[in-house]
């Protein structure tokens, strides 16, 4: 099967490409063709993440693991598209060096067949140009008050850690 995709740059214009790629095509060449598709030379550290229908950042999907060997890290080139993509799961974000913060929004359009004599993957439809820099994410005074406070959503405070209703030594 044929995944058909719309990648849009995260930005107040109007630039995205749409892409068809194979389903078991690895992370890593879609990776490959989204940096070549938006003219990035594809050298910088990347990340996509699994993300739901409110684009809420999931899991991570890196490029390198980079991690101290504690945590295991699931890296592009050892996961599928259809590991991660599929009816139920359409949505994905993509990060493009970690400095400039190049961020796309992904989303599966449609699911084909595979036609004869073509070519994957292919770029079907480029719109609008990357602009010279990455758009500044702007985030709100409270939102970074709360970032700096430790209150960020999804943080928790460890005196709530007695609350988490499991037995520390399970094992």
């Amino acid at each position: 099967m044929i995944y058909r995709f719309r990648i849009i740059l995260d930005t107040e214009e109007d630039v995205f490409r749409d892409i068809e790629i194979e389903q078991d095509a690895t992370l890593e060449q879609f990776h490959n063709v989204i940096t070549q598709s938006f003219g990035f030379d594809g050298t910088e550290m990347a990340s996509f993440y699994i993300s739901d229908e409110q684009w809420n950042q999931g899991e991570e999907i890196s490029l390198f693991d980079m991690s101290d060997g504690l945590q295991p890290v699931r890296l592009m080139n050892e996961t599928t598209l259809i590991d991660v993509v599929h009816e139920a799961s359409t949505r994905l974000i993509y990060i493009y060096d970690f400095l400039s913060m190049w961020t796309f929004l992904i989303e599966l359009a449609e699911i084909a067949e595979f036609e004869g004599g073509m070519e994957y993957p292919n770029v079907m439809f480029v719109h609008g140009q990357l602009p010279d820099q990455a758009p500044d994410k702007e985030f709100t005074a409270d939102e970074l008050e709360d970032f700096m406070e430790g209150e960020s959503e999804g943080s928790m405070d460890l005196d709530e850690y007695d609350d988490l209703g499991f037995d520390e030594n399970w094992n």
